[in-house]
């Protein structure tokens, strides 16, 4: 069975760096795709990156763009979301997901959350003002 294992969430200043980690049981992320999703408090769960592995594309939020960066590291079995310049905003439990179709994120324009097979637990993030 595939399991997520997502952390690295902490508390940070606003304008500070966090690097979110997934690690994976039975499967190595160059067969698959993954997306990083979050959920705010009283908020709806929206999506912030993804990869397929089918083609290497990858999607962002547009409230991400330039700030955040999604990456594989297929040899530890992980993949990573680098989080730079963060704001109050991005304050959330961020999720990792995978799926085994590897072009889940190239069929999309942005990053939806429908179609993945395997979520971890989550990972909390809080930015400071």
């Amino acid at each position: 069975e595939v399991q997520l294992q997502a952390s690295g969430g902490g508390l940070v200043q606003a304008g500070g760096s966090l690097r979110l980690s997934c690690t994976a049981s039975e499967f190595t992320f160059d067969h698959f795709t993954i997306g990083w999703f979050r959920q705010a408090p009283g908020k709806e769960r929206e999506g912030v990156s993804c990869f397929s592995s089918g083609d290497g594309r990858t999607n962002y939020a547009d409230s991400v763009k330039g700030r955040f960066t999604i990456s594989t590291d297929n040899a530890k079995n992980a993949a990573y979301l680098q989080m730079n310049n963060l704001k109050p905003e991005d304050t959330a439990v961020y999720y990792c997901a995978a799926d085994y179709y590897r072009w889940l994120c190239s069929d999309h324009d942005t990053v939806v959350d429908k179609g993945y097979d395997f979520w971890g637990q989550g990972t909390l993030v809080t930015v400071s003002s």
